[in-house]
């Protein structure tokens, strides 16, 4: 498994990559539904993985009726969350520290908002460690769209198809696929399938991409 050249930069996804909070907010979204007295199926919760709140709210009224509370399920889910922090995903810092070493600067493009990403940033300490970072705030299209992906190239000073994205989540592989980066999908909750074969290199875990670039 090779990459079509060396990547000069890296682009992380944030949930479900670089941190372990995608089974967090399903817990999250699941309690809420019962206790508005739904039924989230499992197929529901995984078509609204690595997309933004915009796209969810659309499809949680689809699901549930046009009059679905969104603004209470959010309040619910965050007050379930609470002040909780999702730890790394193992081998995020070994990688981080490889791509130091290796002289690439990294970013992060994410579905999520500004608020979320600074908790998780001042827990683990990786404010210091990214040279760009694109929140869901700071972008007009979301993921699947390229938009995420093209910010954080431009802010990084290079172009799209020398930097590597890694994600783990169908819209996150079809955003950077789209934006011209070159890929890697680390599936989390979301199996790879056929069309991710096509757009990105599948591995298992953060560690084969640190050996990938060795």
């Amino acid at each position: 498994m090779t990459l079509p050249r060396k990547p000069r930069a890296v682009v992380f996804d944030l949930d479900g990559t670089l941190i372990d909070s995608e089974a967090l907010v399903k817990e999250a979204w699941l309690t809420t539904c019962g206790k508005l007295g739904l039924t989230l199926t499992e197929a529901q919760f995984l078509s609204c993985v690595g997309m933004h709140r915009e796209h969810n709210e659309v499809q949680l009224r689809t699901f549930f009726g046009a009059d679905f509370p969104t603004d209470t399920f959010y309040a619910m889910t965050s007050a379930h969350v609470g002040d909780g922090v999702a730890p790394l995903k193992p081998g995020a810092l070994e990688l981080m520290r490889a791509l130091d070493d290796m002289q690439a600067p990294f970013a992060l493009a994410t579905s999520s908002r500004k608020l979320w990403v600074e908790r998780h940033f001042s827990a683990h300490d990786l404010a210091r460690r990214f040279h760009a970072v694109v929140t869901r705030d700071d972008v007009t299209n979301g993921k699947p769209d390229p938009e995420p992906y093209l910010k954080a190239t431009q802010m990084l000073g290079y172009a799209p198809g020398d930097v590597l994205a890694i994600e783990d989540s169908h819209a996150g592989v079809r955003s950077a696929s789209a934006a011209g980066c070159m890929t890697v999908m680390i599936p989390d909750l979301l199996a790879a399938n056929d069309e991710m074969r096509a757009k990105a290199l599948v591995l298992a875990c953060l560690d084969d991409v640190r050996k990938l670039l060795a």
